[in-house]
């Protein structure tokens, strides 16, 4: 008899941490008046839900609760909307789940 008990992916994030590098975000929205298609995109398709629309339309970025996984630099750093960088040593996600 198995015990397995099934877990979803938002309760495993719960547990992720995030070492805040202050003043140093290693990802940057670029200015804008108007969201780009491809900036809209990260809306939906950042898994952490980092992205909102503030009150203007514009898209921003809280990134003490980014998981690196790389999907807003394959949408938006080709497009120009973004500035990606790796998080300096220490500072970033610390993941409690393999």
């Amino acid at each position: 008899m198995s015990t397995d008990v099934a877990v979803r992916v938002e309760d495993k994030l719960f547990y992720n941490r995030y070492q805040v590098d202050p003043g140093r975000a290693h990802i940057k929205v670029r200015p804008h008046t108007t969201p780009t298609p491809q900036l809209k995109a990260l809306l939906n398709a950042c898994p952490a839900r980092c992205y909102e629309l503030n009150d203007k339309g514009q898209v921003e970025i809280t990134v003490d609760g980014c998981i690196e996984c790389g999907t807003c630099r394959v949408i938006g750093e080709a497009s120009g909307d973004i500035e990606w960088s790796y998080p300096r040593g220490g500072y970033g996600v610390l993941f409690k789940f393999g």
